[in-house]
């Protein structure tokens, strides 16, 4: 039996959520980022702004050039979590098997739901409906035999529309598509397809999985796949997050090691803060750093331990970037830590020394002590808060001069 695999994504998230709560935005160009004079990018921009050319992860500067006459927004990222939480809990009356794909979207297994849910068309169709009414936010669907071909679909149907895709005509839908509308294939794979004349997904369709592989190493084959339409990735079976990160931009660039480690520590507490509440630990951590002339270079490391402890994952993120610091001095406009290779939260009994053990009973200190009264009641001396610990009153953007952009 063919799946039937659903896609909702909420149309313009952040604009929505603000032009839910303040209607007089509606129908006007609207960009949440922060100032547009900052050195921040746009995290979302509403579907009248668009039109004039401004895309989510366009520098605000840009943005504001583009549309001066645009209303922006700093945005209220604790607001959005809420919006979040209520939408990912009216998917959950419709099926167990769900995948969040971030704040506004997930993924859903339809399949044999028919008597609890009605068809998938049915069930979409429901579920617009009370998003509607009980979030006042629109959202589109797609619907397919697997979750990249729901997911494709869905941005067809965008804005607020619903598309479903037949079984046995995905790669009828794929072909006439560019390259850019295939999920996961990147800007470098598309620049190489290009040059030898591929531009749509029925043309790498065509070409075979050996002549892929020659061309985009082991897994030219799997986008082939893709390209044809297979995809037999499961929905629900681990809907968490693959990765916790924080970034941000800086106001001014940066150059003071101190200032650096500053905003590293904060983002360090507020990743590992999230990690220890999903009851995981992590075996890789990456910095994230970018520079004046928006070079951007990242670095990981895999410690012998998984680890979930604000100083392991400080640690390990300070000891990427003194690495880097030592042959590149130039000032840094882009900050971020991340943490990935998750495994459950269990340790193994060990001979070593078991320091790394008080710093987890110091974090989890912390993470009680914050959770009764506000993450400001308890602080290191030199940590710097992230967007996510910041409340009404911080003085945070001033202490580090970093931009509203904060993810």
């Amino acid at each position: 039996m063919a799946r039937s695999i659903l896609h909702i994504d909420l149309d313009a998230f952040f604009v929505a959520v603000e032009q839910a709560d303040n209607p007089e935005l509606r129908g006007k160009p609207v960009v949440v980022g922060g100032d547009p004079d900052g050195r921040g990018v746009v995290a979302t921009a509403s579907y009248e702004a668009r039109v004039f050319g401004v895309n989510s992860g366009m520098p605000l500067r840009t943005a504001k050039r583009l549309a001066p006459h645009a209303i922006f927004l700093r945005g209220d990222f604790a607001k959005y979590g809420v919006a979040s939480r209520k939408f990912h809990a009216i998917l959950s009356d419709y099926t167990p098997l769900i995948a969040s794909g971030g704040l506004d979207e997930a993924y859903l297994d339809l399949t044999g739901c028919d008597q609890i849910s009605g068809t998938p068309i049915e069930a979409a169709q429901s579920m617009r409906a009370r998003i509607r009414a009980e979030l006042r936010l629109a959202a589109s669907v797609g619907i397919g035999t697997s979750p990249m071909i729901a997911k494709v679909a869905s941005n067809k149907a965008k804005p607020d529309g619903v598309l479903e895709v037949l079984p046995g005509t995905e790669a009828a839908f794929l072909a006439p598509l560019p390259l850019r509308d295939l999920p996961m294939l990147g800007e470098s794979t598309e620049k190489r397809l290009n040059q030898i004349g591929i531009t749509t997904l029925g043309q790498l369709a065509r070409l075979p999985d050996a002549a892929l592989e020659g061309l985009l190493g082991p897994h030219g084959a799997v986008v082939g796949k893709r390209a044809r339409g297979i995809d037999l990735s499961p929905v629900g079976h681990d809907a968490r997050a693959k990765s916790i990160s924080r970034e941000g931009t800086f106001a001014s660039d940066v150059a003071e090691p101190e200032h650096l480690r500053a905003v590293l520590r904060g983002f360090s507490e507020s990743v590992g803060a999230d990690l220890r509440r999903d009851g995981r630990r992590a075996r890789t951590v990456t910095l994230k750093l970018r520079f004046e002339d928006f070079t951007t270079i990242s670095r990981s490391m895999t410690p012998r331990q998984p680890l979930n402890s604000n100083e392991a994952i400080f640690e390990t993120a300070n000891g990427l970037l003194e690495k880097i610091r030592a042959g590149e001095r130039r000032p840094v406009r882009l900050i971020g830590v991340g943490v990935s290779n998750f495994v459950m939260d269990a340790v193994q009994l060990s001979l070593e020394p078991v320091a790394s053990r008080k710093h987890e009973s110091l974090s989890a200190t912390f993470d009680r002590v914050r959770k009764k009264y506000g993450t400001r009641s308890l602080q290191t001396g030199r940590t710097a808060f992230d967007r996510a610990t910041r409340d009404e009153n911080s003085v945070f953007e001033k202490n580090t001069g970093l931009s509203s952009q904060m993810h």
